[in-house]
Order: C-alpha cells, then sequence, then structure tokens
C-alpha cells in the first residue's frame, strides 16, 4: 500500500498533527493530484481557531493547492497524467439547486469547500473533482503560484463587485490586496492601501507596487474613492470604508470570516460569497500579465 503525508487537525484550536495515510483511489470525475504547494489563506486560520462552523473533522486544511495529476478517476477529460493543476476553496457545488442554475455556484446549497468539508493540500497528496480544478499559469513557480488560487481569485471576484471606478481603496494589505493591486494599477487605477496604524512596512510595500496612496485604516485618503474592498476580517472597517467613498460609492467585504459589523448609515455594501469557476477562469487567464510587468 503506498502512503502519503498529511498534517490532519483533529479538533479547532489545536495544533495539527503530521500522520501517514493510505494514498487515497480517486472517484469517477477525480483527479489524486501530488503537492507541490499550498499557501496558508487566512480562512484556514479561521477552520484551525474553530471561527467557522462545523469543519469535517478529522481533517486536513489547505485550499491554496498546486501540485501535478498523479491519477485519473473514470470520466475525467479534461486534465491527463502529469498536468499542471491548481485547486481552489470551492471544491464541489451540486449543479442542482437554483443558484448553481443560474450561474451563481459560489451560492450553491450544498457546496463543498477543500481543507474545511473535504481534505485539502496540506498533504503529500490530495483528491479532487476535476470539474473544479483549474490549469494554473505556466510562468510562475508552484509557490508563487499557490496564492492565486484563493487570495488571487477572491480579489479578483471583490475586484469585479466593486465596479468600474479609477480610485480604489484596499483594506488589509496583505496576501489578497497585494496581488490585486497589481492587476488594478496594471489596468489603469489609481490605488489607496490602507493596513493597520502604523504598518509602515506594509505601507512602503504597496507603494513600490505602485499605489497612489498608502497609509492608517484609521486615516481618510487624499481624495474620496470609487469603491472600496475590505480584505481584513475586521468589522469596525466597514464605517471607515463607506466615510472614504463618495455618495453612491460601493463598499465590497472580500473575507469568508469578519467580526461583528458596527451600526453605519450605508450607501452600498457588498459581501463576496464565496468564488465561481467563470471567477477562475477569468483570473487565471490574466494573472501572468502583471506578474511579468511588476516582475
Amino acid at each position: 500500500m503506498t502512503m502519503m503525508r498529511a498534517m490532519v487537525m483533529d479538533r479547532t484550536n489545536a495544533p495539527l498533527v503530521l500522520r501517514e495515510r493510505p494514498v487515497p483511489e480517486p472517484a469517477a470525475g477525480q483527479i489524486l493530484i501530488a503537492v507541490e504547494a499550498c499557501g496558508v489563506c487566512r480562512t484556514d486560520l479561521h477552520v484551525v481557531d474553530g471561527e467557522l462552523p462545523d469543519p469535517k473533522l478529522p481533517i486536513v486544511p489547505g485550499h491554496e493547492i498546486v501540485g501535478r495529476v498523479a491519477g485519473l478517476g473514470s470520466g475525467v477529460r479534461n486534465f491527463a497524467v502529469g498536468a499542471r493543476v491548481g485547486v481552489p476553496w470551492l471544491a464541489e457545488a451540486c449543479g442542482l439547486c437554483p443558484y448553481c442554475r443560474a450561474g451563481r455556484e459560489n451560492l450553491c446549497d450544498t457546496p463543498v469547500f477543500t481543507g474545511y468539508t473535504r481534505d485539502g493540500g496540506y498533504a503529500t497528496h490530495t483528491l479532487a473533482n476535476a470539474r473544479f480544478a483549474f490549469a494554473p499559469p505556466d510562468n510562475l513557480d508552484a509557490a508563487e503560484t499557490a496564492p492565486l488560487l484563493c487570495a488571487g481569485l477572491i480579489g479578483w471576484r471583490s475586484y469585479r463587485m466593486a465596479g468600474q471606478g479609477e480610485a480604489l481603496g484596499l483594506y488589509g494589505f496583505g496576501a489578497a490586496a497585494h496581488i490585486l493591486a497589481q492587476v488594478a494599477i496594471w489596468q489603469g487605477r489609481r490605488v489607496f492601501a490602507f493596513t493597520r496604524s502604523g504598518d509602515t512596512a506594509s505601507q512602503h510595500f504597496a507603494r513600490a507596487l505602485g499605489a497612489a496612496w498608502a497609509g492608517g485604516s484609521d486615516e481618510m485618503p487624499p481624495e474620496k474613492l470609487d469603491a472600496a474592498i475590505i480584505f481584513a476580517p475586521v468589522g469596525g472597517l466597514v464605517p471607515a470604508a463607506l466615510a472614504a467613498v463618495k455618495k453612491g460609492g460601493r463598499v465590497v467585504c472580500g473575507g469568508i470570516h469578519m467580526s461583528d459589523i458596527p451600526a453605519f448609515p450605508y450607501r452600498e455594501l457588498r459581501s463576496v460569497a464565496n468564488l465561481t469557476r467563470r471567477d477562475a477562469y477569468e483570473f487565471l487567464g490574466i494573472a501572468p500579465r502583471p506578474a511579468s510587468r511588476c516582475g
């Protein structure tokens, strides 16, 4: 029996445990992946810390997976053994509920999530539904590519929801924001980066990527914003972002988890609510271009 190694969460708020397990066999429609890299997403931390309810236990976390196809279940036609593959947060959607039939599979009534309700990528091997796996860019190595599978995808979906305005605020300048900033600047938009108060390193990083302004989240930008995206899981940033946008401006909450939002006079507030395969196809198609420009 061929064995694999996996980092397993037996219960929340506890360290992951390294275990050996048999390498799983792919079922119909599934692919077996030899994992090359798996990023650490803030959502993984929410899972491990018990801030997301009812994870499958035990669970192997990790949903920014890049690897090579090592085995095919019956009926798989879109990948061959040895092909490069990426796996995101949304592991599967039913395809039958009203949301799926309307092309809104991010709102599926019975979704499956990688590293939360299905074993993920903190392992040498993992399984994935071939219809919810993607061919990542060829010009980046596995470690560089892995964050695109969640930080990049959720950033892209948030970006599309933010609208077409030129002045874009990004609250929380971490994984998603720094990827999205490169896309937005490449497309000619002005990016305003908001960090923790006093985080001069992140502010310098934002300016080095081309941000028009960078400051603390307790500051107002030098001009009103057309839209703002909040990636930090801090509900208190919602009224701050709304105060920074123009009349009719839109604020998008880009995280899976957020602390309580205080009362506020609102303009327009939207939540990303996961992602769709369309998001992945669109973003992975353009991701190499701003990366090449900034590299």
